[in-house]
């Protein structure tokens, strides 16, 4: 896997999160770059573990599915693209308490443990692809908080849709390098 397919992994699995983000901003009366950098603290944090985790667990058990992986691959990322595509917006709430942000950062990752579980299929650094993912996410939530409290909630589904259909497009991709190798 190359490093623009890593950032695109990274932009793909953070839409969510900036997208949450963008709610958190729109609810915040003025800017609070603390509240931002939590958030974005929050976000990117979970964006590490959860991949780590479904590596974890994807490398035990990839050796039984290296025949057809491109096709679990091509399923898990089109399935998590797809539901990212029909996901309605998160409620707005502006608290950064312990409880509501765990929530949060557990919701926006999910599909980034999915993905995890798709690198068990590759040979990767994984310590360099998870902190990747994680400086993509900290970068995008904090604009997102940003974005969100100076221009509303106008492109907060399109950011992601835009993921959804990124994670749609790698998983394809890998599919068809499989299958015309």
């Amino acid at each position: 896997m190359k490093l623009i397919e890593i950032i695109f992994i990274g932009i793909g699995l953070a839409m969510d999160a900036f997208a949450v983000s963008i709610c958190k901003g729109l609810s915040m009366n003025r800017l609070d770059y603390r509240k931002a950098i939590i958030i974005s603290l929050y976000f990117s944090i979970f964006q590490i573990i959860m991949p780590l985790f479904g590596f974890l667990i994807g490398n035990n058990i990839s050796n039984l599915f290296k025949e057809f992986d491109h096709w679990i691959i091509f399923f898990l990322l089109t399935f998590i693209g797809s539901n990212m595509l029909k996901e309605e917006n998160e409620s707005q709430n502006d608290s950064i308490k312990f409880s509501i942000m765990i929530i949060l950062a557990l919701a926006t990752s999910i599909d980034a443990f999915a993905v995890g579980i798709t690198f068990s299929f590759f040979i990767l650094n994984i310590p360099f692809v998870l902190l990747t993912i994680g400086i993509i996410t900290f970068i995008l939530s904090f604009i997102g908080v940003i974005f969100g409290n100076q221009f509303g909630n106008k492109y907060q589904q399109k950011a992601k849709k835009l993921g959804g259909i990124i994670l749609i497009l790698i998983g394809l991709k890998i599919l068809l390098e499989h299958l015309l190798n």
